[in-house]
């Protein structure tokens, strides 16, 4: 979002801050899957099931140490772009979004084998780690690690910011959103950490030869989740033939 300069009236500030908390709570509408964004307003929310991807780089904060940045900028760069089209190539994607050096997706999951297309779309996130090493090596850049992390549940849609300006955004809050940036947190650790963890919500959806691709995981933080490294074989031949 890009600032434009008003300067702050308290006053006016005041009378916003009245009018949000005034809101009547039917403006907030429980739906079975989350709608397109142009339905929001400052003045409603969505209350919906959806699942959300995390993916975030693994010491990240160590590759300012090991290159310049022009490089860096060439990493994140690279890996951003990629990563943001593998996320939004899935039909039922919601948003896509950047924080730093992660990024993550939300996606209307209202049938069981929708979550069997998210679970693809994280297992070529997965496979495109091999192809951003094998250019990376090439460009004689440090290999990156990642950690991804799925979930299903419910979620609270409202669009947010500076009324009456054009800044604002889409924001999503729960459990789904918290949980699943938790498990991208714990994934590929290295420490026994597979690159792919799901939540037990989510993997309880998926169908049996999926569910075959993953282990448990005890965790004190979250209880049982599940763990695994699933690719996308195709991908990932045509990437070992690259040379």
């Amino acid at each position: 979002m890009d600032g434009n300069y008003r300067p702050y009236d308290w006053t006016a500030s005041s009378a916003r801050i009245k009018a949000i908390l005034d809101q009547p709570a039917g403006a907030y509408e429980e739906v079975d899957g989350l709608p397109d964004r142009d339905k929001l307003t400052f003045a409603n929310g969505f209350y919906g099931m959806c699942s959300a991807i995390f993916i975030d780089i693994r010491d990240s904060s160590g590759l300012t140490s090991k290159h310049k940045r022009p490089v860096l900028a060439k990493i994140y760069r690279s890996f951003i772009s990629e990563m943001v089209a593998v996320l939004n190539s899935d039909l039922y994607v919601r948003e896509v979004n950047i924080v730093g050096d992660c990024v993550w997706a939300s996606y209307k999951t209202t049938q069981v084998n929708h979550i069997d297309d998210v679970f693809a779309i994280a297992a070529q996130a997965n496979t495109l780690l091999k192809l951003l090493n094998h250019h990376y090596e090439k460009a004689g850049i440090t290999q990156l690690s990642i950690g991804i992390g799925v979930e299903y549940g419910r979620v609270l849609m409202i669009k947010a910011g500076y009324i009456g300006s054009t800044i604002n955004d889409v924001v999503y809050m729960g459990d789904v959103v918290n949980r699943a940036a938790h498990l991208a947190h714990l994934a590929g650790r290295g420490w026994g950490s597979s690159p792919i963890v799901v939540g037990d919500v989510f993997y309880s959806n998926l169908n049996e030869n999926n569910k075959g691709l993953l282990q448990p995981k005890w965790t004190s933080g979250v209880g049982t989740v599940y763990q695994g490294n699933p690719i996308i074989p195709p991908m990932d031949e045509w990437i070992s033939d690259l040379g």
